[in-house]
């Protein structure tokens, strides 16, 4: 039988946990060093890949303005012709 008690057992087996997570901790930076020796340095001569494309000042439209007037213009034309037809059916009695 030991000698030991079981409280001296005990405090070594939560010692050697705690170098157990040291440890495991340790190799985890290790690896992230590793990981971020790989990634591309961005220098400040090379471009953000973000706003790669992007020109300061005003930006072209996305889409063109006088064709929308022309459809909204057309469609309030038609809107108004049919509101005075129903208007004119309703008026004059058949």
């Amino acid at each position: 039988m030991s000698n030991r008690s079981r409280q001296t057992f005990l405090k070594r087996q939560k010692e050697l946990q705690r170098q157990d997570r040291q440890r495991a901790k340790g190799e985890k930076r290790a690896q992230r060093r590793a990981a971020d020796k790989d990634k591309p340095v961005f220098a400040a001569t090379l471009e953000d890949p973000d706003i790669v494309g992007i020109v300061p000042g005003p930006q072209p439209l996305p889409w063109d303005i006088e064709e929308e007037e022309a459809v909204e213009e057309a469609t309030e034309e038609a809107t108004e012709e049919a509101t005075e037809e129903t208007k004119e059916e309703t008026a004059s009695p058949k």
